[in-house]
C-alpha cells in the first residue's frame, strides 16, 4: 500500500473531555483506551462517552496493553507527584498497582513509555531527573526492563530525554526517540536480553525549538516524541512542536504524513496507535487538546502483542 498523506480534513475528535491525552491503546477486543490525567485511563465509546477507570495520581502518559488485557501505564509524575512510577491497571476492577517505584533505591520521577515484548517483559524509557537541565540537553534520560517475576534493571542509558518506544517485527531491535536529540536510535536486543550500543534509525528530523516561533518555523522543529511501526516497516515519529506526524520508511526516506501548521486541530501530536479489525484505525494523542484524533490509516498497524 503506498504510504499517502492523511489529509487534516479526515481526522476525527473522540474521546472529548480526556485529560492530558497522551497516548491510545487498542484491546484484542476492539475497545479504545485513552491515557487520563482525572482517573488512570478512559475508555472511549462507540457513542463518544467516556468511562473513566481508576486513580493513578500524576500524570499517566504512555500507555500498553499485557497480552492478558491489563493496561500498564508510564506515569510522568507532573503536579504535586513526588514520582513517577510504572503502573498497570486492571480495567475489570480499576485497581492501579505500582510494578516499578524505584531502581537501585534511587526512585522513579518521569516514565513516559512502556512498551511490552513476546516474553511479557515491560521496556520502559524514563525522560530525565532534572526536566529544566534536560531542556538544555543534559543526556540522562534511560530505559529500563520490569521482567515478568517483577525484576527491574536499567537496561540502557545516556539519551537526550528519552521518549516514546518500538520494537520491530521480530524484536530484533528497541526503538528510542530522543525528543532533544529530534531523532530515533535503536539498540540490538542480543540473545541473552541485554541491549548493544546504540545507532541512529534515520536522519536528525529536524531544528532546535526556540521560542516566539511561526507556524512556519515551528514546522521546522525536530522534536521527536512517540514512534510505532506499520505492518510494511514503516516507522511513524510525531514531531510534537511541529505539529506534525512523519514516517522513516526502510530506506530511512521521512515521509510527511499528517501536518497542522498551526496546530488548530493537532496540537503537539505525543502517539500514534492503531486498532481495528483491519489495523487501519490510527489514533494520534494531542497532549494540549482534551481529545484523541482518528483517522483510516493508508497502511495497517504493526499488531503488538495484546493484538496478535
Amino acid at each position: 500500500m503506498p504510504l499517502s498523506p492523511i489529509p487534516l480534513a479526515s481526522l476525527e475528535k473522540v474521546g472529548i473531555g480526556l485529560g492530558r491525552p497522551e497516548d491510545v491503546v487498542v484491546g484484542r477486543d476492539g475497545r479504545v483506551w485513552a491515557s487520563d490525567q482525572a482517573s488512570a485511563c478512559a475508555e472511549i465509546r462507540a457513542d463518544g462517552t467516556l468511562r473513566r477507570v481508576g486513580k493513578a495520581g500524576g500524570a499517566p502518559n504512555g500507555i500498553n496493553m499485557d497480552a492478558r488485557g491489563r493496561i500498564v501505564i508510564a506515569n510522568f509524575g507532573l503536579g504535586t507527584a513526588p514520582t513517577g512510577p510504572l503502573q498497570r491497571l486492571d480495567p475489570a476492577t480499576g485497581t492501579v498497582d505500582i510494578l516499578c517505584g524505584a531502581i537501585d533505591g534511587k526512585p522513579l520521577v518521569a516514565s513516559n513509555y512502556p512498551i511490552v515484548d513476546r516474553a511479557g517483559n515491560v521496556w520502559c524509557s524514563h525522560s530525565t531527573s532534572d526536566r529544566v537541565a534536560s531542556e538544555a540537553g543534559l543526556a540522562d534520560g534511560f530505559v529500563y526492563r520490569v521482567r515478568p517475576d517483577g525484576g527491574a534493571a536499567v537496561m540502557a542509558s545516556g539519551f537526550t530525554f528519552a521518549n516514546g518506544l518500538a520494537l520491530d517485527a521480530d524484536e530484533s531491535y528497541l526503538y528510542v526517540c530522543q525528543t532533544m536529540g529530534r531523532n530515533v536510535v535503536r539498540l540490538p536486543i542480543r540473545a541473552d536480553g541485554s541491549l548493544g550500543p546504540q545507532e541512529p534509525y534515520g536522519p536528525v528530523l529536524g531544528e532546535p525549538a526556540f521560542r516566539g516561533a511561526t507556524p512556519a518555523e515551528r514546522a521546522r522543529f525536530g522534536a521527536t516524541d512517540g514512534c510505532g511501526f506499520d505492518a510494511e516497516g514503516n516507522l511513524w515519529v510525531t514531531l510534537v512542536l511541529a505539529n506534525k506526524v512523519v514516517a522513516i520508511t526502510p530506506k530511512y526516506q521521512v515521509v510527511t504524513l499528517i501536518h497542522d501548521p498551526a496546530g488548530e486541530l493537532m496540537s503537539w501530536p505525543t502517539n500514534v496507535s492503531w486498532g481495528g479489525g483491519d489495523m487501519r484505525d490510527l489514533y494520534v494523542g494531542t497532549i494540549r487538546r482534551d481529545y484523541v484524533l482518528r483517522a483510516r490509516s493508508p497502511v495497517p498497524g504493526l499488531p503488538l502483542v495484546h493484538q496478535r
